[in-house]
């Protein structure tokens, strides 16, 4: 499975959050980007769970991470 992940950091802290989260296992891409949101990443897992553990446990733990949104690949 694949998702993509809309993110929203704390002001300045954009380039920090993609750095770190290229380090974490499962995330394939993380940019900083502009616009409505600070930074969107590319993940995969084999299930929605272990996506959502992915979320959870490592990735919404990073400092300077405000908010995520997640939107799963249908295709």
């Amino acid at each position: 499975m694949k998702a993509y992940i809309l993110i929203n950091t704390a002001p300045g802290k954009a380039i920090e959050v993609a750095n770190q989260m290229q380090k974490i296992e499962g995330v394939t891409q993380a940019d900083a980007i502009t616009g409505e949101y600070d930074v969107i990443a590319v993940v995969e897992a084999e299930t929605v769970n272990q996506i959502g553990n992915l979320i959870v446990e490592k990735i919404q733990t990073i400092e300077g991470l405000y908010k995520t949104v997640t939107c799963l690949a249908v295709r």
